[in-house]
C-alpha cells in the first residue's frame, strides 16, 4: 500500500499535486481541507467544531481532525492507498496518523514536503481567492496567520518523517508540470 503524505504550507499546490498524484498511482486523496468544508456545509457536530477554530486561520484540535480522517478512511478497505493533504498538521497528529494506519497493517511511505518562499505563497493564494471564492485565501491578515501557524506549529512535522528517513523535499517553484514530475521522481524511486 502506497501512502503519501503531501506536505506545505498554504498555496504550496497541495490539491494540484494531489488531484495528479491520485490519478497515476490510483489512490485516494483525503484532503482535510475538503473534509473541514463537507463537513462545515453539512452542519455536522465536527463541522461545527471545526468551524471555531478555522475562521481565524488557527488549527482545528487533533481529535477533531483525526475523527474526521479516520471516518474516511474508513469507506475505502480496498484502496490502493492514499494521498493525505493538508494532514497531519502536528506531531501528535503524525503520531495518531501511524497507529490509524498500523492497525490497518499499513504506514505512511513518504512525506512529499512542497518547498515554497513566502512570498509566493501569498501571491498563489490570492490568485486563488479570486478564481475559487474561498474567503480564507482573501484577507491578507487570515493568509498571513495560516502561514505563520504552518511555520510555527505545522513545519516541524517534517522532522517526525526525517527521524523516520521518510522525508523527502521537493522544489515547489516552476510549472505544474514540472513539479509534477519532481514528484513523480521521489515516488517511483521508493
Amino acid at each position: 500500500m502506497l501512502n503519501i503524505v503531501l506536505f506545505g504550507p498554504p498555496g504550496a499546490g497541495k490539491g494540484t499535486q494531489s488531484a495528479l498524484l491520485q490519478e497515476k498511482y490510483q489512490l485516494k486523496h483525503i484532503s482535510t481541507g475538503d473534509l473541514f468544508r463537507y463537513h462545515l456545509s453539512q452542519g455536522t457536530e465536527l463541522g461545527l467544531l471545526a468551524k471555531k477554530y478555522s475562521e481565524g486561520g488557527g488549527l482545528v484540535p487533533d481529535e477533531v481532525t483525526i475523527n474526521m480522517l479516520k471516518e474516511e478512511i474508513e469507506k475505502y478497505p480496498s484502496a490502493a492507498g492514499f494521498i493525505f493533504d493538508g494532514f497531519p498538521r502536528t506531531t501528535p497528529q503524525a503520531e495518531a496518523l501511524d497507529e490509524l494506519l498500523s492497525s490497518k497493517s499499513t504506514s505512511v511511505s513518504v512525506m512529499l514536503a512542497l518547498e515554497v518562499p513566502e512570498e509566493e505563497l501569498k501571491t498563489r493564494l490570492a490568485g486563488r481567492a479570486k478564481v475559487s471564492g474561498r474567503a480564507d485565501d482573501a484577507d491578507p491578515k487570515v493568509i498571513q496567520n495560516r502561514i505563520d501557524t504552518y511555520n510555527r506549529e505545522t513545519k516541524p512535522v517534517k522532522d517526525f518523517y526525517a527521524n523516520q528517513n521518510k522525508l523527502v523535499e521537493i522544489n515547489g517553484l516552476g510549472s505544474i508540470e514540472e513539479i509534477t514530475d519532481r514528484l513523480y521522481k521521489a515516488i517511483d524511486a521508493l
